[in-house]
């Protein structure tokens, strides 16, 4: 059975702060995508989408909310947190989002929407699904005995900061 989820009047003026930023973003010459981070009913971070303004194809606006979130809370773990974003996360900032153990995702336009202006990200979906010898881009294997290396350094670490 599908879940039901409410959506309050304070939920959708936190996603029209995410498509305000979308929009801003457009005029000034960034991506069309925003989101903002939202903790105890309150903004704490914003940001839209930057990957051609910064030269940074990672500089996405849930990257991007996600990272201001973190600096202003001072952590890497935004348990209690919620993400509003102007359009459904790419497989990129879905990992993001579940790394940073935000618990709740709001979206506007979704992947077919993205789709019709040309952001597609079918393919990387698509490629998920293949066996590492079968993908577009090569990957390939190499050195692991010396890479375990770093793994066993870590596993013996005592004061390590789990994440």
């Amino acid at each position: 059975m599908d879940k039901v989820f409410y959506i309050s009047e304070k939920d959708k003026e936190m996603m029209r702060e995410a498509i305000r930023l979308a929009n801003e973003s457009v005029k000034n010459g960034g991506g069309p995508f925003g989101a903002v981070v939202v903790k105890d009913g309150e903004v704490v971070a914003g940001s839209a989408n930057s990957v051609t303004v910064d030269n940074d194809p990672t500089a996405h606006a849930e990257v991007n909310a996600i990272r201001k979130a973190c600096r202003k809370l001072g952590t890497f773990d935004l348990t209690g947190c919620t993400i509003y974003t102007s359009c459904e996360p790419c497989p990129m900032c879905l990992g993001a989002i579940y790394w940073a153990h935000i618990e709740r995702i709001y979206y506007g336009n979704n992947r077919k929407d993205a789709r019709e202006i040309d952001f597609a990200d079918d393919f990387i979906y698509d490629e998920l699904e293949k066996p590492l010898d079968s993908r577009s881009v090569p990957i390939i294997p190499m050195l692991r005995d010396e890479a375990l290396e770093t793994f066993r350094l870590w596993s013996e670490k005592t004061d390590k900061v789990e994440y």
